[in-house]
């Protein structure tokens, strides 16, 4: 159970939030608790939402983007997100269950995911203290500085969710996906 009352429904969520989370459902088909936890705070949801539906305007792609969620929800130990993003990466970005390990260590099975992958884990390891040669190691594997900016802002983003859902302990609402034990 959540330590912050998750809303049980749109209805239950603060009048502000409610045209968000109707917007998430017809989205995806459902409002999965982190969006409703986040919810309790609309202007935490708008900001959410905002961020999140920006970079989906970016130019990584789909399954860029759900790797870099994995190997990110893996370092920071956020079940939620790790069941969340192996769900996500699986149905609709189309990922093995072999990219996903990949993913989770911190690593891609493609050679131009992997150089993305490793920088986004980089950055989360060391808390956004990576030297040059880590920025060039990713344009050199071929990704623009705006889409070094967007790996970034990833990152950003998907440590937000998992520092929620850790925090606040939300249950977990996608097939369960465990943590692996801290090396």
């Amino acid at each position: 159970m959540s330590l912050i009352p998750t809303p049980t429904s749109i209805e239950a969520a603060p009048a502000e939030s409610r045209p968000l989370l109707e917007a998430v459902n017809k989205q995806i088909g459902r409002v999965p608790n982190l969006f409703r936890l986040v919810g309790v705070s609309p202007a935490s949801l708008e900001a959410y939402l905002g961020m999140n539906g920006a970079l989906g305007k970016g130019t990584l792609d789909v399954r860029t983007r759900e790797r870099i969620a994995l190997a990110v929800a893996e370092i920071n130990g956020c079940g939620y997100c790790l069941s969340a993003h192996s769900y996500f990466g699986k149905n609709l970005a189309k990922l093995s269950d072999d990219e996903i390990l990949a993913n989770r260590n911190g690593g891609s099975t493609d050679v131009k995911a992997d150089a993305a992958v490793r920088f986004a884990a980089q950055l989360a390891n060391a808390r956004g203290q990576v030297g040059d040669d880590a920025v060039q190691a990713v344009r050199q594997a071929g990704y623009t500085d705006a889409q070094i900016i967007e790996i970034i802002a990833h990152v950003a983003i998907n440590t937000f969710t998992n520092y929620v859902n850790e925090s606040l302990k939300t249950e977990i609402d996608f097939p369960v996906v465990s943590r692996r034990a801290a090396a």
